[in-house]
């Protein structure tokens, strides 16, 4: 078993070298040549800073399902006629968008660290545990981005018209098919601006994780500006990585904004 997860995870590597776009054979560290400081191998800082590019995108491809499925579960329960519930997500919104994002980060890293030292205690283990900078960073910013995307769905949910409940009801749908096969595709259309912000924040905001020793872009070019001295070369080079990711970005989000009008009832 240990064999073939050993096979599957050189096989996995092998291709991200392969489509890797800054140290694979066609990318853009690797085309400067080996005598660019940028140059992927033992003279240069290419390998470094392609390996905290695919952990920047790493860590917000993995916090962005996590935040939205929080984030819409929270605007689920404040549509809910239980006070309480909806009581519980106001003051949940409120704490994490009150909060700056870096001070929730460090609750996150070191408040589990402390929480689940203590269960432990309590348990009878001695034993010192450190939450994964990865991990954390995934968390802290799913809970800030969750709070964020609620509100907006929130306000989604109030634009569609209760007629369209009452239709998918009139037309013998439970609950749940009238919010998957009617409400959900006018939610996306709408609340698709809103979550297009949102995710251009995150992917800045995973920046703010190199100050707990995750080896990002930022840490990443922050290591190469002191050992070099070449600060504002390779600052600007992290500059120029972000705005890739955003431009990136901009064309998949015109992918699923062609594909959410789809559905819109053409007049």
């Amino acid at each position: 078993m240990g064999g073939i997860l050993s096979a599957i995870g050189s096989f996995l590597a092998s291709i991200g070298h392969i489509i890797d776009p800054l140290c694979g054979p066609v990318g853009a560290f690797t085309l400067l040549g080996p005598s660019s400081i940028l140059s992927c191998g033992a003279d240069g800082w290419g390998d470094e800073i392609a390996f905290g590019f695919r952990v920047t995108v790493a860590l917000a491809i993995a916090t962005l399902p996590v935040g939205l499925t929080i984030g819409f579960l929270l605007a689920l329960a404040s549509q809910s006629l239980e006070r309480t519930l909806r009581a519980a997500v106001g003051i949940y919104t409120t704490i994490f968008r009150g909060l700056p994002e870096l001070l929730t980060l460090f609750i996150v890293y070191y408040g589990l660290q402390i929480l689940i030292q203590s269960i432990l205690s309590a348990m009878g283990v001695e034993q010192r545990i450190e939450i994964n900078a990865f991990f954390a960073g995934m968390i802290a910013l799913s809970v800030v981005f969750s709070s964020y995307c609620s509100e907006v769905l929130q306000s989604a949910f109030k634009a569609i018209p209760k007629g369209q409940y009452e239709a998918g009801h009139a037309l013998g749908l439970s609950g749940g098919s009238t919010l998957r096969l009617i409400v959900l595709p006018q939610l996306i259309r709408i609340a698709l601006p809103g979550l297009v912000n949102l995710w251009m924040n995150l992917l800045k905001d995973t920046a703010l994780v190199s100050v707990v020793g995750l080896s990002d872009i930022i840490r990443q070019t922050g290591i190469a500006a002191k050992v070099t001295k070449e600060a504002f070369f390779f600052y600007l080079l992290a500059c120029a990585l972000y705005l890739a990711l955003a431009i990136v970005s901009s064309f998949g989000i015109g992918f699923i904004e062609r594909r959410s009008k789809r559905s819109e009832v053409r007049r």
